[in-house]
């Protein structure tokens, strides 16, 4: 460590006293990182087992993404959409062929492009659908994560997310995840919109529908003249197999929401995709963004979906996540702390035989840091497992062989 350097314990010192604790971060300091490795302060080494919550699916620091974010960065950053700019248009062209859709409406963060899709498909609603005013409502699920904003947590069950930031959102309907019957009874009611859902539950612990609830909800939604939105903005972007976790099932959604790993993690980056029957309602003033749609961040995503397809990182997630789960299987044949591992390509947790209020997980997870895997729990007694997607099979066979030894050491 150079004299310049900051040391781990100054490092989370500073963002104790002068940041806000709203995270709780295990207490490793990075630096520096280059495909699916990171390095702390004092140089020692780790594989990412988490890519920024699925942003970095492109590896830490790809060439490719960082000599167009310099290339870019000579030249304009940002020029609000107040004016046209040499480099959106290139890229809403690009990124409409990409995905399959007519129209994108650019965002900075996840969040605002959840926040987007709900004011696209309510106006959708009134317009088009011909709701009356105020009284659409938007089906999502129980145990989602869409983001953090007031009307996002309207949306959610999670009383940590929720306490003490009421009042809420009205118009949002809850239904517990997986369960078609509850959809096709709320789908009756002729003022909804929309059904938001991911495809895959991340936060709540890579959460894995059967495999007809995703193509029976679309359907049920075609039947009622209801918008079906798929988040995308974790699952998508290859990480489980597909370039989108809706392409498992072969459905082309209304809307579709992206983020994070559209930009390979180097910049805030987002996405909402629509035909324009839908997308048309948007019209000057009725939405916007000073940074979204910049030259920066256009540039930058795509090199960073080039990347995607040129690197078939999505073949490569869906042939390393069964080689990860039949390693978990393997460990779970030989301990009790184990109880099960579930996943689609490279976005997989295993589930803690261990009450969620135990710090089991946690613990699992230092043990893993001393060990050179970086990983987090979620839901207290879950530890996803969502790796860059640049991963090779022999790095990989080398994780595996990290998590079950300490795992198997940790019962001991």
């Amino acid at each position: 460590m150079t004299k310049e350097q900051i040391s781990s314990e100054e490092a989370i010192a500073l963002e104790n006293k002068h940041g806000a604790h709203n995270y709780h971060p295990l207490p490793v300091v990075l630096n520096r990182g280059e495909g699916v490795y990171v390095w702390d302060v004092d140089g020692k080494k780790y594989y990412d087992f988490l890519s920024a919550y699925s942003a970095v699916n492109q590896g830490h620091c790809h060439p490719k993404i960082i000599n167009a974010l310099k290339s870019q960065a000579d030249v304009l950053t940002l020029t609000s959409r107040a004016f046209y700019n040499d480099k959106l248009g290139v890229y809403e062209k690009f990124v409409t062929e990409y995905f399959g859709f007519d129209k994108v409406l650019p965002m900075n963060t996840g969040a605002e492009a959840v926040e987007t899709a709900v004011k696209l498909v309510r106006k959708w609603g009134y317009e088009k659908k011909g709701i009356p005013s105020n009284q659409a409502k938007i089906i999502v699920c129980e145990n989602n994560f869409h983001g953090r904003t007031v009307t996002i947590i309207s949306a959610s069950n999670d009383s940590v997310a929720t306490k003490n930031f009421g009042p809420f959102t009205p118009g949002i309907v809850s239904i517990p995840y997986n369960d078609i019957d509850a959809l096709r009874k709320e789908l009756k009611d002729e003022n909804v919109a929309a059904f938001l859902v991911e495809p895959i539950q991340g936060e709540a612990g890579v959460f894995v529908p059967e495999d007809n609830f995703i193509v029976d909800a679309y359907n049920l939604c075609k039947e009622n003249n209801v918008l079906f939105v798929a988040d995308e903005v974790q699952t998508g972007i290859a990480r489980t197999g597909k370039l989108l976790a809706v392409d498992h099932f072969n459905i082309k959604p209304d809307v579709l929401i992206l983020g994070k790993a559209i930009s390979g993690g180097v910049l805030p980056v987002s996405a909402v995709l629509a035909d324009d029957a839908i997308m048309q309602v948007i019209t000057p003033g009725t939405h916007g963004s000073t940074f979204g749609g910049n030259p920066l961040s256009s540039a930058v995503a795509i090199a960073a979906l080039e990347v995607v397809k040129e690197e078939n990182l999505a073949e490569n997630a869906e042939k390393l996540g069964k080689l990860f789960r039949d390693g978990m299987q393997e460990l779970i044949k030989q301990t009790n702390l184990v109880k099960l591992v579930r996943g689609k390509g490279l976005l997989n947790a295993i589930v803690i035989d261990d009450a969620e209020e135990s710090s089991t997980a946690w613990d699992i997870c230092m043990a893993l840091k001393e060990n050179g895997l970086l990983a987090k729990p979620t839901h207290g007694n879950i530890i996803r497992f969502a790796p860059p997607l640049v991963m090779t099979e022999e790095q990989l066979q080398d994780c595996i062989s990290i998590i079950s030894s300490t795992i198997l050491n940790f019962e001991k």
